[in-house]
């Protein structure tokens, strides 16, 4: 089953087990270009690796992990330390704590550089994160198909994430809920994904 949901801020997208609200322009098109541009050049962005059957992948996406001290962020078999929190960085979290009306203490940054570039399906859901705890995910640059498919009923979310747009998951998303970041052969301009997280602090 696949839906096609409304995208006001206050419509729940799930139908059930979790909590997805998707603001379609929290920047300005203007404003959402000036945050890629400057993103792209100033955040020190490196191929990300991920193990998969005992071996080291590099992959094209390029990542960064931002946050406070000791933040340490384990996922496909590699541990990140997280870099200092920049003056744009901090701008940015501000702006997401007041729509999502909670607080962050991290930030991983993504850069597909096409629609050659995605991500599988998968769940947020790592020990190092703070259970049932708010994702926010802000999007800069080319606007990507996002999917959403529940574990058990294998229903399925389908959106446009826009530039400028803020998608937010709470409650027990992670939990029941995978999504996807779909490759598409029509996407030849990059896209750059700030997905902000509360991990647990040692």
């Amino acid at each position: 089953m696949n839906m096609d949901l409304p995208t006001e801020p206050d419509v729940n997208l799930l139908p059930h087990d979790g909590v997805v609200h998707y603001h379609p322009a929290v920047f300005s098109p203007s404003e959402a270009e000036k945050f890629f541009e400057k993103l792209t050049q100033d955040v020190p962005w490196q191929h990300d690796e991920v193990k998969m059957f005992g071996k080291t992948i590099v992959t094209a996406r390029k990542v960064a992990w931002f946050g406070d001290a000791g933040l340490d962020y384990t996922y496909s078999g590699k541990t990140k330390s997280p870099l200092p929190w920049t003056s744009l960085l901090l701008e940015l979290k501000k702006l997401t704590e007041e729509k999502a009306k909670d607080q962050f203490n991290s930030c991983l940054l993504n850069l597909y550089h096409d629609g050659s570039e995605g991500m599988g399906w998968h769940r947020d859901n790592e020990s190092s994160i703070v259970k049932n705890s708010p994702i926010a995910c802000l999007s800069f640059g080319a606007q990507r198909r996002f999917h959403f498919k529940h574990r058990v009923t294998k229903e399925r979310i389908t959106l446009e994430l826009q530039p400028g747009s803020l998608l937010l998951m709470t409650g027990e998303t992670q939990t029941h809920w995978m999504h996807t970041l779909p490759k598409s052969t029509r996407i030849t301009t990059p896209r750059i994904s700030l997905t902000f997280r509360q991990m647990k602090e040692r």
